[in-house]
């Protein structure tokens, strides 16, 4: 498998909504609008839950939504992230690898990602990620250096900036849409903020 690179929208997505339930395990889906090439390119992701992760029925709700909504926007799921209420545990559990074997099954180069709780600070120098991939049926550690954050230094100030400002409330994840389906977990709202934050930074997001 080849390289994996990660979006600005995509990991500031996936930090604000682990910033946003700190003392809860957190997971959600990430998703391409291109697979070209070798490379996979996650462009964004979509919170699910911060409560009950193994909980099946919810997630196979969610998984079945979010292909609907993806297929109407030309997008595909090509992984799964997943942060542990314990910070100083980031190994897949049995729940985070039961949901990325099945996203596996419909996309071959799925990647199954944990972020590293404990190196969550703004302050911290490198992506606070560990990335695995699927290989003869297990999911192994993924090479660091096949894994792409073009614009880190951007992205980690884009992401501390909108923690600062509170931002991190606007985020809707999958189980908060559950309580109040007024609320979007597409989080159109939350995109747009992190477009005009990122388009002078680097034009790309």
């Amino acid at each position: 498998m080849g390289e994996v690179e990660l979006s600005c929208r995509a990991y500031v997505k996936m930090y604000l909504h682990a910033c946003l339930f700190p003392r809860c395990s957190i997971n959600g889906l990430l998703l391409s609008s291109s697979t070209a090439g070798g490379a996979v390119c996650v462009t964004d992701c979509v919170p699910l839950l911060h409560s009950h992760l193994p909980l099946a029925p919810i997630t196979q709700l969610a998984l079945t939504q979010v292909d609907v909504w993806c297929s109407q926007t030309q997008q595909r799921i090509v992984g799964y992230y997943q942060a542990n209420a314990c910070v100083s545990d980031n190994s897949p559990t049995p729940c985070a690898l039961k949901v990325a074997d099945k996203i596996a099954e419909q996309f071959d180069n799925a990647v199954l990602l944990m972020l590293d709780g404990s190196k969550m600070s703004p302050d911290y120098r490198v992506p606070p990620i560990v990335m695995y991939e699927r290989k003869d049926s297990r999911w192994i550690l993924k090479d660091k250096h096949m894994i792409m954050l073009r614009q880190w230094e951007e992205t980690r100030s884009i992401a501390g900036q909108m923690l600062e400002s509170g931002d991190h409330a606007l985020l809707v994840d999958f189980d908060s849409h559950l309580d109040d389906i007024t609320k979007d977990w597409t989080n159109q709202k939350l995109n747009t903020k992190i477009a005009e934050l990122a388009s002078p930074a680097n034009g790309n997001i």
